[in-house]
């Protein structure tokens, strides 16, 4: 059985994936969620596949109301989440129930929030995901008396002792800070800075108001080139940091294009990526520099974490005959049940 959701107060929301991995082959960015790990865990909270289809919130407050019993979850920056006026937690899957209206108020510290519903939602994607890509005007984005359609209704999950939470799911919130430390590995063009490239890592950098899902500009002391010969356009890798002035740096994020023809003096780390996602415009940038493995390792530690969770929710959510998999009462002698 479906259901759906009335969006009421939009604010500046999109749904979104992981993004589109097959874009870049044909000269498209793969944009997608900003904040990957927050994504990945309210699609695996709300009992979803990591890359299903999902609600990324944009600084401002949102609303929507459920036509039938729903499951959700939101992640991302500290925020005000209410259903029906109670108030909820982040970072855990919560029923919501026919009638019932969510509410996110006060995104703070960081700029985007994500909520997933199980089930997720029937939208249309290009090459294989529902991404918003502005070049090619393709995307869905919510507008105040949208309904947007959802793959399942959940049952509400009630919890019988007064007081105590519902789920202890060990996860690890991320940090959020209005002073992130990003880690960076050397960009193809480092040597090319000279001793000035080591301004990178002991100034200080300031987010400016025209960044967006394409690059974060920074202000502050600058590397400067020491070479003056032309950069030819060529592919740049998420993440590249490039000096394409004496005004300011530019992070490219996931909605980069896939060539570019300024110097690229590091790259950001996956997992700082997701820390640039929630940066706002005047929060303060600090660049720590790391190794390519260092960054591998805190990558595969992040993965084992959401492994952890995802086997923790396909646990829980088959004893509670939620989703795939089996119920308490199905389990044999043998399984521990």
């Amino acid at each position: 059985m479906t259901g759906a959701l009335l969006i009421l107060q939009p604010g500046h929301s999109v749904v979104t994936d992981l993004g589109r991995t097959k874009g870049p082959g044909y000269g498209l960015p793969v944009n997608g969620a900003l904040d990957q790990f927050s994504a990945k865990a309210a699609n695996i909270l709300a009992g979803n596949a990591d890359n299903d289809p999902l609600l990324e919130l944009t600084a401002l407050d949102f609303r929507m109301r459920a036509t039938t019993d729903l499951l959700v979850a939101v992640t991302g920056a500290p925020l005000d989440l209410t259903v029906d006026g109670r108030d909820c937690p982040q970072w855990e899957p919560i029923s919501v129930r026919a009638g019932e209206t969510v509410a996110v108020r006060g995104i703070r510290t960081g700029l985007r929030a994500y909520i997933a519903v199980h089930g997720s939602f029937p939208v249309p994607t290009l090459l294989g995901s529902c991404a918003p890509d502005t070049v090619v005007g393709f995307g869905l984005k919510l507008m105040e008396g949208l309904r947007l359609e959802t793959g399942k209704t959940t049952a509400p999950i009630t919890q019988p002792h007064f007081g105590l939470p519902l789920f202890r799911l060990g996860l690890t919130k991320p940090a959020f800070t209005t002073h992130p430390v990003i880690d960076v590995t050397d960009g193809p063009d480092v040597a090319e800075f000279g001793d000035t490239a080591d301004l990178l890592f002991t100034s200080q950098y300031t987010v400016s108001p025209r960044s967006n899902h394409i690059g974060l500009r920074l202000g502050g002391s600058l590397p400067e080139r020491q070479h003056t010969t032309e950069v030819l356009s060529r592919g740049v890798p998420v993440g590249a940091i490039e000096v394409p002035s004496r005004e300011e740096l530019l992070v490219l994020h996931r909605g980069r294009g896939v060539t570019a023809g300024y110097p690229v003096l590091g790259v950001v780390t996956s997992r700082s990526l997701d820390v640039l996602a929630q940066a706002r415009p005047g929060h303060t940038i600090t660049f720590r520099k790391t190794t390519v493995a260092e960054a591998t390792a805190l990558h595969r530690a992040a993965c084992l974490e959401l492994d952890r969770l995802r086997s923790t929710i396909q646990t829980v959510f088959g004893l509670l005959g939620i989703g795939a998999g089996e119920r308490w009462h199905e389990l044999s002698p043998a399984s521990g049940a």
